[in-house]
Formats: C-alpha cells, sequence, structure tokens
C-alpha cells in the first residue's frame, strides 16, 4: 500500500513481519521438508533411532525412534513444522501407531505439490485433486481390508499379526512374538472396554527383555508398613489422600508462646490425640487395608498395626487413582461418615519380590480386566523404549479389537492404493488430473523409503512391488528380512486398517491446509512496560 508520492505505509508495528505468495510458500515447504526429512530414516522395521539430549539437564538422555516421542521434544520456530508436530501428537492420542508414517507422509504430499506449483498449478486445483484421491485411496483401503472377527482363534491370530508388525520396527523387535503375545493377552482381558487405564505397566532393572510378563491384577510399587501383615486375603481396602502425620498448626508464620514445659506436652497430647481419633474413624469403615496418598507417620503407623491394617504410605497418585478403579473403591479425604465411603476389594493382597525390589500384588480385583505388565530388561534406556514401544502396540491392538479390520503391510495396501488414485487420473481431465498423479506418486514413496531404510534398491523394489500389483498380486509387499517382494500374508505382516486409514486422512487434512497459505503473518512481541516506580 502506498501514498500519492508511492511512499510504502507501515502497517504493522516495529517488529512485526509479512510473507506474501512464493516467499511464504518457500518457507513452509522447507519447515515441512526439514522435519519430514529427519523423519523418515526412522521409517520401518530397519529405521534408526534418534538420540534425544536436553541442554538444560545434560544427564537425562532418550533413544528412541517413536515418532511421537521425538517430535514432541523438538521446539521449532517454522509454523509449518509445527503443525507437523500437532498432526503427529493427534495422531497417537487417536490410534497410538503411525505417528511416522502420517509426518512422512505429510511431507511428501508437500514435496509433491511444490512441484506442481512450479509448473503453475494453482494451489485450489491441487487441494481439489487431492480431496477426490484421498476419497479413492480409503475406499480402496476399505476395499482390501479383511475382516475375520467371526472366527475367533483367527481373529486372534490376526491380533498377534498386527502387534509383531507394530513392534518390528521398535527396540522389542528381537523378541516380537513373545510380547505380541502378551499384549494381546493383556487387551483381550478388557473385553472390548478399550480401558488402557486397566493395563498397568511397571519397569524393573534387571533380566533380560524375555524376563517381561503379565501379571494377573495390579501391582503397586511400595512396602507395607513396620510390623503390619505382610498377606491379607478378602481385602476390604479404603484408599485415601489426607495428612496422617501429628497434625500440627500449618498455618505459615503462625507461633504458640507457652509460659512452661508442661503446656507444650498438652499440646502434643492433644495432637496425638486428634491423630488417635481420626485413626479409630479409618478403622471403624471396617478394613483391613488403608492406602495414603501422603505420608503416614510413626503414631498411626502404630496404631494400625495393632488393629490388624495394612497401612502403605506415599503411593503416587496415578497409583492409587489407578488402584480406585481396579478395587471399586474411592479415594476419599474425610472419614466422618463411614456409610457414604465407597470400600474397594480385592481377594488377596501380599508382598512379593520382582527382581531385587519388594512390591505389593493386588490379585482377584474388582475389575478382573485388570493386569500388570512388568518389564524387565538391562538398562533404564531399554526399559523406557520397551515401555513406549509396548504402549504402541497395546493401542494399535485395542483399536484393531474395535474396528475388526486388518490390511496388509510392507508397502502392499500403499501401492494398492497408489493403483486406485492412478487409475482415477487417467479419467480425470484438467489439471486436476495431475494432483492425482502426484498423490500416487507420494504413496509409493512410503514403500520407497521403507526400503532405503533397510539398504536396499527402492527404486528396484517398488517397481517390482507395483508390477506384482499391477498383474493381480493384492498381498505382496516388501520383505525386509530378506530385501526381496514377498507374500504378506505368509509372512504374517498385518497393520490395523483404523491406524492406515487415519493417517490417509490426517496426512491429506494437514498437507492439505498448508497448502492454502498465501501469506504468513509474524506479529510483534509486546513490550513490557517500565514501571515508573522503579
Amino acid at each position: 500500500m502506498a501514498n500519492q508520492n508511492f511512499q510504502p505505509i507501515q502497517i504493522f508495528k516495529e517488529g512485526g513481519t509479512e510473507e506474501r505468495g512464493e516467499n511464504a510458500r518457500m518457507s513452509y515447504f522447507v519447515g515441512a521438508l526439514a522435519i519430514t526429512d529427519l523423519m523418515k530414516t526412522t521409517l520401518g522395521p530397519k529405521g534408526m533411532d534418534k538420540i534425544l539430549q536436553s541442554l538444560s539437564h545434560q544427564n537425562e538422555v532418550t533413544v528412541t525412534n517413536d515418532g511421537a516421542t521425538i517430535l514432541k521434544s523438538l521446539h521449532v520456530d517454522n509454523p509449518a513444522a509445527r503443525v507437523l508436530i500437532e498432526v503427529s501428537q493427534t495422531q497417537d492420542e487417536e490410534v497410538g501407531d503411525g505417528t511416522t508414517s502420517v509426518c512422512v507422509l505429510a511431507g511428501e504430499f508437500l514435496r509433491e505439490a511444490e512441484a506442481l506449483v512450479q509448473e503453475g498449478v494453482h494451489p485450489q486445483l491441487i487441494v481439489e485433486g487431492w480431496r477426490i484421491a484421498s476419497t479413492v485411496a480409503r475406499e480402496r483401503l476399505t476395499q482390501i481390508s479383511l475382516d475375520h472377527s467371526d472366527n475367533e482363534e483367527r481373529f486372534r491370530e490376526d491380533l498377534i499379526n498386527i502387534a509383531r508388525t507394530t513392534l518390528s520396527s521398535k527396540v522389542l523387535n528381537a523378541d516380537k512374538d513373545h510380547f505380541a503375545k502378551l499384549c494381546v493377552d493383556a487387551v483381550l482381558r478388557l473385553k472390548g472396554s478399550g480401558d488402557l487405564d486397566a493395563i498397568h505397566i511397571i519397569k524393573k532393572s534387571g533380566g533380560s527383555l524375555l524376563d517381561s510378563y503379565l501379571e494377573e491384577g495390579f501391582i503397586l510399587e511400595k512396602k507395607i508398613g513396620v510390623g503390619q501383615p505382610k498377606r491379607i486375603e478378602n481385602a476390604r481396602i479404603l484408599i485415601a489422600n489426607t495428612t496422617m502425620d501429628a497434625d500440627k498448626i500449618k498455618i505459615y508464620g503462625a507461633k504458640v508462646q507457652v509460659d512452661s514445659i508442661s503446656k507444650v506436652a498438652e499440646i502434643e497430647d492433644a495432637e496425638r490425640s486428634r491423630m488417635r481419633a481420626k485413626c479409630e474413624k479409618i478403622v471403624n469403615h471396617g478394613i483391613n487395608c488403608f492406602i495414603n496418598r501422603q505420608l503416614i507417620y510413626n503414631l498411626p503407623e502404630e496404631y494400625f498395626a495393632a488393629h490388624g491394617v495394612m497401612a502403605i504410605e506415599h503411593a503416587d497418585f496415578e497409583g492409587i487413582e489407578r488402584l480406585a478403579l481396579v478395587t471399586g473403591a474411592e479415594i476419599v479425604s474425610t472419614f466422618d461418615h463411614p456409610e457414604l465411603v465407597k470400600i474397594g476389594t480385592c481377594k488377596l493382597i501380599e508382598e512379593v519380590i520382582i527382581g531385587e525390589d519388594k512390591v505389593i500384588r493386588f490379585t482377584g480385583v474388582a475389575l478382573g480386566e485388570a493386569c500388570t505388565v512388568v518389564l524387565r530388561g538391562a538398562t533404564g534406556h531399554m526399559l523406557e523404549e520397551a515401555e513406549r514401544s509396548l504402549h504402541d502396540a497395546l493401542c494399535v491392538v485395542t483399536q484393531t479389537v474395535n474396528a475388526k479390520r486388518i490390511v496388509y503391510g510392507g508397502g502392499c495396501s500403499e501401492i494398492e492404493m497408489a493403483i486406485a488414485v492412478e487409475e482415477q487420473a487417467r479419467k480425470t481431465s484438467g489439471k486436476v488430473a495431475l494432483a492425482l498423479e502426484a498423490y500416487a506418486r507420494a504413496l509409493r514413496k512410503i514403500p520407497s523409503i521403507i526400503a532405503e531404510n533397510g539398504g536396499y534398491d527402492s527404486a528396484e523394489l517398488v517397481t517390482q512391488l507395483r508390477a506384482a500389483h499391477a498383474n493381480g498380486d493384492q498381498e505382496a509387499g516388501l520383505d525386509m528380512q530378506n530385501g526381496r517382494i514377498g507374500n504378506m500374508r505368509e509372512l504374517r505382516i498385518t497393520e490395523s486398517f483404523k491406524v492406515k486409514h487415519q493417517i490417509i486422512v490426517s496426512a491429506t487434512e494437514a498437507a492439505e491446509m498448508l497448502l492454502r497459505v498465501d501469506e504468513i503473518l509474524t506479529s510483534a512481541p509486546r513490550r513490557r512496560e517500565q514501571d515508573s516506580r522503579y
């Protein structure tokens, strides 16, 4: 905008910037492609790991190839990069897996779009073509999906295969058969509820990953109080979040002035009396196990021991919330109305040893679906990565139990979708057809990247894969163990239909949103007003 003298008029405050047209497009293309290139080396069963290190905490090091973990730890300024990170986080929240795939696929869509824009195709035409292509791809994905839920044994085998495929790209790859069975057993205990809070994961250093196992019930990583029963049958459990110290005066700055030592003794006696009265109210609930979020001091601990009540202190909040869920109890803070309090139950509470640590095991809990996965491993880093891997597998298996459908992996479904989109492109006239062809090329990039990460000739393998599908072999995919084309059904490489469907939807919407941008406005930071008094 200019005045009659053609002098530019400043619209934005000092510090504000504006990028238009080609500059804006180049800015978000560069940001999105930088994230894509960072993430694509982690894709597939032969993907590489990343080391994440905090500058503020030099001792905190994370080794992972989990897309959600990597992207969550990145702090970027580029708005397009932030969009891809948010899409990946949404994918993780919705279905639990496919975080790397959705980021890479969205980036490949933008890479193809950049080439079309350079050729003079308007972004709105590209978006129109992508919408058609997305619909065609999802329809084809539905057509090639399989549903074996009517056959319980075969459906269980499908779930194990999906878990194996998910774990193939994780640190648990070497022991994927063991962990796949463990995941499926844990999820099937939920009986279709999909409540992953009922599956508790604890990590204990020592032993090997193969020593990990599934334990019925709930394990709390705490110790039982001194002099109290170490084993209780038919337990009645009260879960609380209350102070169990001597009820000292907790008002900041408060002082008590006395004129003799005997007065101090009277105050202490009063405090002890109040605590005994509180303990008596707790015991009057008819319980034999008391679990508190906060510390339990010596006096109440002695009282509980004298009355045969097992007391467990300082249970972390997540632990008591999960324990309240599985035992059917409520977390309480006051004890004046026992008739209103919901008491938890379980058949047996006992102290057991895992590795070198004592833990408390609750079996026969009210929520019969509850279970605990005990992870063993050599190092803390290994256990943390194993937990992330197991969480992804549990999420995918849970989604499959609800959605029922499966598709073949190894690039099989991407090639089938690409062929369907190319077929639609041949029937479409105008520049929109170019967008459809670009969409198909981006889909074919996924098996190409998987092959490259394995050190194989991606061009040779992808052309062989296209030829196999063109000749009617809809089960052909990448055999990454041998570097050739294989039958995905025979190799038991299957993926969740819900995860694959969500990847297509999220990646297309993210790329479409970024492609519509033609201007980037950056506002100036608000200046702090200087206080005149200083």
